[in-house]
């Protein structure tokens, strides 16, 4: 499973998506939840960015420095609306997406194979935190860890390898995110389907390249459930 699949699965799902009702129906939810908590919090920053900016460093009075607070001030400003655009993402994905994600997952899976291998009927509330269980390590764990190696990567003299790097690794963990669905719905155990991960590698590398594209990677994200439901079920089961 090579790079070129992983990206044509992605195409695939998100096509499939488009033209299924109630697929189209549940992923443009999807992507309105993101964007209207994205919106929310830009907006919470913006309207209390001189209150922010004065706990890092108020305004100085010599006109020698001013031009420094300024150039801090919008630093600052960058700084918080990527920080807050990741928070957005990853609220929304833990406490509201889970759900569409999983519903997206299971009606792909009963289009492609007419039946759907679940677990034993758990009780509404139980269900929903176990997928919250299962999606805090795929979703806040690398976005962290691709953070941190972005910050470093400022530090040293390699910088711009290695925010390619921290790139390359929170494309594998976004799709990761998606292919997991389907075994973590089965139950099956978080080492074997992390191992899972590392034996397809390449084809995940290939399948989240396209979340790297600046706005188009919120339509894909918002259907990839479906295209990694296709490559699970027709490639594993």
């Amino acid at each position: 499973m090579g790079i070129i699949q992983g990206m044509k699965y992605n195409v695939r799902g998100f096509w499939l998506g488009i033209k299924t009702p109630k697929l189209l129906i549940l992923g443009l939810i999807r992507l309105v939840v993101v964007i209207a908590i994205t919106i929310i919090s830009i907006g919470l920053i913006f309207a209390y960015h001189q209150e922010i900016l004065n706990l890092v460093w108020a305004k100085p009075e010599s006109y020698w420095l001013v031009w420094l607070w300024h150039v801090l001030s919008w630093m600052v400003s960058l700084f918080l609306v990527v920080l807050s655009s990741l928070l957005s993402y990853l609220i929304a994905q833990v406490f509201f997406c889970v759900m569409i994600m999983d519903t997206m997952s299971q009606i792909t899976e009963r289009m492609v194979s007419e039946q759907e291998r679940a677990p034993s009927k758990m009780p509404f509330f139980s269900w929903f935190f176990y997928l919250v269980k299962q999606e805090t390590p795929r979703a806040i764990v690398p976005v962290l860890l691709s953070l941190l190696i972005l910050v470093l990567g400022w530090l040293t003299p390699v910088g711009p390898l290695v925010t390619i790097l921290s790139s390359l690794i929170a494309a594998i963990f976004l799709a990761w995110d998606n292919t997991d669905l389907v075994p973590a719905r089965r139950l099956y155990p978080f080492r074997t389907r992390f191992a899972h991960l590392y034996k397809n590698l390449l084809f995940h590398v290939g399948f989240g390249l396209l979340f790297l594209i600046p706005v188009v990677s919120i339509f894909f994200l918002s259907f990839a459930p479906v295209g990694a439901t296709l490559y699970y079920i027709e490639k594993h089961d």
